[in-house]
């Protein structure tokens, strides 16, 4: 009826006010109704809720196509369901390379969801750098956009990406932190990356962020950092695998400085972390060898 249309209308237009009110007895009656309560779902992050409105849909346009694919793609993150990803894929690759779609922004977002999928980033960013201008203030594909540049080692170009996502809860999201830091460590700025964890409160996702800036610092030759983290993760839970990165990041800082690439006082601050482990022959002979040197670089 007039009524049904204009009461689903109205929700649309007043970006989804009312939806869970309005929209759920409309499914069966209005065909745009099943679509704009997933998408609603979506937006809210009730991934299960989406998934479960979109599985029987059997897709005829491109835009179902391509919400079928973003429920599945979530779900499939949720779950880790190979199977979702795989179909999330195929479903935006059959939208990106339709002859109606494949020039259409709908059309290249799709294609660089499926190229996402498929770990292709160079793929991804084609697409996503032919359609950038038109999603300048659109935090979703600022997100996307740096995350990919990140994963090609585009760093300084991530960095700006991210910068441009303005909102505060999504800046605060441990996915968003994380890849912030590893793009610090990477341009050489480890030390934003641990002000980061120190800004965090003790939770499994800072133990995560302290096990990032320990592996990628130690790949960075950013040793300092590295071993300031090996010991935190060490002295949370002393496991022979976190020493061996402590020590092999203390000696890191010793050759940083023999190569005149190290401060005197980072040198003072790794010998300060042996003591720790004060009780290791292996701690005690490193810690002398640096001493030395520290004595010998006045």
């Amino acid at each position: 009826s007039a009524g049904t249309l204009i009461s689903h209308n109205m929700v649309v237009f007043r970006a989804g006010e009312n939806a869970l009110k309005v929209l759920p007895p409309l499914v069966d009656i209005v065909p745009e109704a099943r679509l704009n309560l997933c998408i609603h779902y979506l937006k809210v992050g009730d991934v299960k809720e989406a998934y479960k409105l979109m599985k029987q849909v059997e897709p005829l346009t491109p835009q179902e196509y391509i919400l079928k694919g973003v429920a599945h793609a979530a779900h499939g993150q949720l779950t880790q369901s190979a199977e979702d990803l795989h179909l999330a894929q195929q479903y935006f690759q059959l939208v990106g390379e339709s002859a109606s779609e494949c020039d259409t922004i709908p059309g290249r977002q799709a294609m660089a969801s499926c190229y996402f999928l498929l770990q292709q980033f160079d793929d991804v960013l084609v697409y996503l750098s032919s359609i950038q201008t038109y999603f300048q203030n659109d935090d979703r594909f600022n997100w996307n956009f740096g995350v990919a540049l990140a994963k090609v080692g585009r760093y300084a170009e991530a960095a700006q990406a991210l910068a441009n996502v303005q909102n505060q809860t999504r800046r605060k999201q441990y996915d968003f932190i994380a890849w912030s830091a590893r793009i610090d460590i990477y341009m050489g700025q480890a030390n934003q990356a641990w002000e980061k964890y120190l800004e965090m409160e003790t939770s499994a996702n800072s133990f995560s962020l302290l096990l990032l800036i320990a592996n990628d610092s130690y790949r960075c030759k950013e040793y300092s950092y590295a071993a300031k983290a090996f010991d935190v993760l060490w002295r949370l839970d002393p496991i022979p695998e976190y020493w061996e990165g402590k020590r092999g990041a203390c000696c890191g800082v010793l050759q940083l400085m023999i190569a005149g690439k190290a401060k005197r006082s980072q040198l003072a601050e790794a010998v300060n972390l042996l003591k720790t482990n004060s009780d290791m022959p292996q701690a005690q002979f490193i810690a002398r060898v640096m001493n030395k040197h520290w004595l010998e670089s006045v």
